[in-house]
């Protein structure tokens, strides 16, 4: 999870949750959407993996939740990211 939190802009995050899942799974779905909030900048990343049984596997290893049909995953970003790199993605 710490490499996920040096990811500079959402292309980079996108692909760094790409290459995390690939042990657990073959990731079929993710929306990354930023948000600041007093001095504090996180991405949530909404994944959807092959399978429960990865998906559950992911949760359990990274501390992820369930959210509606999605995995939420929570990542902390650098503060000095400027907010135009952290535009919300969906691929």
């Amino acid at each position: 999870m710490q490499s996920l939190a040096k990811c500079r802009d959402v292309a980079a995050l996108t692909s760094a949750v790409r290459e995390l899942c690939s042990e657990f799974g073959n990731l079929t779905n993710i929306n990354v959407l930023t948000m600041a909030e007093a001095e504090r900048r996180r991405a949530l990343c909404f994944l959807r993996l092959e399978s429960e049984a990865q998906e559950q596997r992911l949760m359990a290893t990274l501390s992820a939740i369930r959210f509606g049909n999605d995995v939420l995953l929570v990542v902390d970003l650098p503060r000095d990211v400027p907010a135009a790199s952290l535009e919300t993605a969906r691929i």
